[in-house]
């Protein structure tokens, strides 16, 4: 009797001949790559540095495309955007210390927002491991310690037989719902060294797929089908996990209103009839959510933003679907399901009764017109203007980056995402500098389609530094910068709270002459023309960059 666990790939003849008669002149850095090529890698993000030339080295004599960026936190962001749009996981090269320390921020927010990095580092060599002060260059006593609150994983080599199987196993992480950023470091003298090794040929580290326990849908599903008001959160799992498509035949199946969490923008149709859109911080969807007598939530923790800063308190019974068990019941008693959104929805379809609700459409305008009559009574038509603008030039399948500023934070109430994965956001882990260096990313994942970021002038200088990445490679990214001459939310914030601000007002570039002094065609917008020249840079080959100024204002909050 032959077992699956019995049964090994025997080598072909030509395949023994290769391993037995590597090339000469590889090195550890030649395992690295080829182990990335070995799993499907195309593209890898960094920045070089001494400790990780023999990465770099390598990467000439291989058929990877190489990106580099300024500042390893924008190839952090650059890597996260391209895992967003791929769904493959994007590797990022780095070095020991201060190289690695600088990608921090970019992978908490790929850890946030679940986006599948491959961060690979290097240390210093293998003798000065295990936390003694020996002063090389670049030293930390325990470098993966920084890493590992922040990343899913932690991989050390040691040994250069060591690195295909540690690459593997990180890329496999990676990509295991819920995705998110790895860490691989990997020693100086491991990379610089010749290697008798053989090629790495190809691997195979597909992830188990999260599927869910049939006992569970099963009760969901009894429960939904005989719900008088259910109601759905969709949230960035339903993106992550391309399962838009299955969440409206669920939703129209059982008439049930649905609202998306900021993470969560495309999910579902923004003008179907049974759409509560996205006004997540108003206090009219809150209530409209608390009334349901069954609230199923996808692929969302129901974090602070997702609950009108943690003001939600639901009155019915919650079902939970998420690929994180960490966010189960986290923040809510719930019929917890822990399973990627896709499988989760698939099952609660094959198993879930119809139910009709004429009345559910009215009930969703109703509240969507509250809403309305809320923010027209702030004077907040400028806001409002410059939103439509953007939308109105954006085609409808160009993804969208959005930094913290406050033309974001409306645009994750307001803005119609059209299709699923083309608004992206730092809203995960809340840093600055997101936008531009992510929209990079997103252009090299999917050249056929303008990319636009969005940022304040803040934020923007956080960034300025790939302008001449964008110039470099070409990439079609158009950057609107909103110059308000401050860090414009924290102003607000501040003033609410304190009654003055204080280190928010900025002196700030001429951002048009910076731009062109890289050669970067840019222009100097109005509201008014924003519409026509946002259109105009997004049809033009290459990098640009639209300018805005405007003081722009934030909606009242209803959750204080």
């Amino acid at each position: 009797m032959t077992h699956d666990h019995d049964l090994v790939l025997r080598p072909t003849e030509a395949q023994t001949a290769a391993a037995l008669n590597p090339p000469k002149g590889r090195t550890g850095g030649d395992l690295v790559v080829e182990t990335l090529s070995g799993l499907g890698a195309t593209t890898v993000f960094g920045l070089p540095g001494q400790h990780a030339l023999g990465m770099f080295d390598a990467l000439r004599r291989s058929s990877l495309r190489y990106v580099g960026l300024r500042v390893e936190n924008n190839a952090g962001f650059a890597a996260d955007a391209y895992g967003r749009i791929t769904g493959e996981a994007a590797p990022l090269m780095l070095s020991t210390g201060p190289g690695a320390l600088m990608s921090l921020a970019a992978l908490q927010e790929a850890a946030a927002a679940s986006a599948p990095v491959l961060a690979i580092g290097s240390q210093i060599p293998v003798a000065g491991l295990g936390g003694g002060r020996h002063g090389y260059l670049h030293e930390l006593r325990d470098q993966q310690a920084s890493f590992r609150d922040v990343v899913k994983t932690v991989h050390t080599v040691r040994t250069q037989s060591q690195i295909p199987s540690a690459i593997a196993a990180a890329w496999e992480s990676a990509l295991t719902a819920p995705h998110g950023p790895v860490w691989v470091e990997i020693p100086q003298d491991v990379l610089l060294a010749e290697t008798p090794l053989p090629v790495v040929t190809a691997m195979d580290a597909t992830p188990e797929e999260t599927a869910p326990r049939p006992e569970l849908t099963a009760v969901a599903a009894d429960l939904l089908t005989k719900a008088a008001r259910p109601v759905i959160i969709a949230g960035g799992g339903v993106v992550r996990s391309d399962a838009s498509g299955k969440l409206r035949a669920l939703a129209e199946r059982i008439d049930a209103p649905v609202v998306t969490t900021f993470g969560g923008k495309g999910a579902f149709p923004w003008t179907h009839p049974l759409s509560l859109q996205s006004w997540l911080e108003d206090r009219h969807t809150t209530d409209f959510l608390e009334d349901a007598d069954v609230l199923l939530v996808v692929g969302s923790g129901l974090g602070e933003l997702s609950s009108n800063y943690h003001t939600f308190a639901p009155r019915g019974r919650v079902i939970q679907i998420e690929a994180d068990a960490g966010k189960l019941e986290s923040n809510h008693p719930a019929l917890g399901i822990h399973a990627d959104a896709r499988l989760a929805l698939q099952a609660l379809l094959e198993t879930v009764g119809e139910r009709t609700d004429p009345a559910a459409p009215e009930r969703v305008a109703a509240v969507l017109g509250k809403v309305r009559d809320r923010i027209a009574a702030q004077d907040l038509g400028l806001e409002q203007r410059i939103v439509a603008a953007v939308r109105e030039a954006l085609p409808d399948r160009a993804p969208s980056f959005w930094d913290m500023t406050i033309l974001s934070y409306w645009a994750w109430s307001a803005f119609d995402a059209r299709h699923p994965n083309t608004m992206h956001s730092a809203q995960g882990a809340g840093g600055l500098g997101y936008a531009f260096p992510a929209a990079l990313g997103a252009a090299v994942a999917d050249p056929s389609a303008p990319v636009l970021a969005v940022s304040g002038d803040g934020g923007a200088m956080y960034s300025i530094a790939e302008l001449a990445a964008a110039k470099q490679y070409g990439l079609d990214v158009t950057w609107l910068i909103v110059d308000d001459g401050g860090y414009g939310i924290l102003r607000e914030y501040m003033t609410d709270s304190f009654g003055e601000t204080t280190g928010t007002e900025l002196t700030r570039p001429d951002f048009v002459a910076l731009a062109e002094s890289f050669g970067v065609p840019a222009t100097l917008t109005t509201p008014e023309t924003l519409t026509a020249d946002l259109k105009s840079a997004l049809t033009a080959p290459g990098p640009s960059v639209v300018v805005l100024p405007a003081l722009l204002r934030m909606f009242e909050p209803t959750h204080l």
